[in-house]
């Protein structure tokens, strides 16, 4: 599950075929056939993600900040001026691979997904999600049973958060974290990315993500020509 995620942000960027609905096509097929979930719901999160990263209200992957955790310098110390404590900010460091690893795909994308894709009526989307769940249940549902698969869903859904949650904090959340200043756009990818140091077991386990600045910077790059 894990790869077919660092696989369907390939196609999502329109990096692996020159034509673009050919990408569209096989991306409707990986996140949703592979993975059950909509490719509508990634596009919308993620083009936001790469318009402005690291701008709080802005990217979504920074939404945790405040309820869960005190994100960059200068937010920090907006929350401390304005004496707003959500959670014990001093002890993030200890609890954030209790609550964001592990939670955030079977707890949260697991429903908001289907809440997604209903709302904004993408029937379509839907339909590929529901081709995953009827696999996944005519393969397992003879061999484990209706709790068995249940659990191994679980199961599957909490290893991935954690595989996932870990790659994609790891080059954006050590990086500059604030409003959005209407910088140039080099400069706004350049502040928000960082790469992790290259090896094939990091590229393979990072889908790639380890050069962030090189994917921020050239998106539509198929990420083996990343290092060069």
């Amino acid at each position: 599950q894990a790869q077919a995620g660092w696989l369907q942000h390939d196609f999502g960027h329109l990096s692996v075929f020159s034509k673009s609905k050919w990408n569209h096509w096989v991306h409707k097929f990986v996140i949703g056939h592979l993975k059950g979930a909509p490719a509508s719901w990634w596009n919308h999160l993620h083009f936001q993600h790469h318009a402005k990263p690291n701008c709080f209200r802005k990217d979504p992957d920074v939404n945790m900040h405040p309820l869960f955790f005190a994100l960059g310098k200068t937010l920090s110390v907006e929350l401390g001026v304005q004496k707003k404590k959500f959670m014990p900010y001093n002890h993030q460091h200890q609890y954030f691979f209790i609550i964001g690893p592990p939670a955030l795909v079977p707890l949260y994308f697991q429903w908001y997904i289907f809440y997604f894709v209903i709302q904004r009526k993408q029937w379509v989307d839907l339909a590929w999600m529901l081709t995953f769940y009827i696999r996944f249940f005519l393969t397992y549902l003879p061999l484990l049973g209706v709790k068995g698969i249940l659990g191994l869903h679980l199961l599957v859904r909490f290893i991935e958060s954690n595989w996932f949650v870990w790659i994609t904090q790891m080059n954006h959340i050590p990086m500059h974290i604030d409003y959005d200043k209407n910088m140039d756009w080099f400069s706004t990818q350049l502040q928000a990315t960082c790469n992790v140091h290259q090896s094939l077991f990091n590229d393979w386990f990072s889908g790639h993500l380890n050069f962030q600045i090189e994917h921020h910077l050239f998106p539509t790059m198929p990420r083996h020509n990343y290092w060069k």
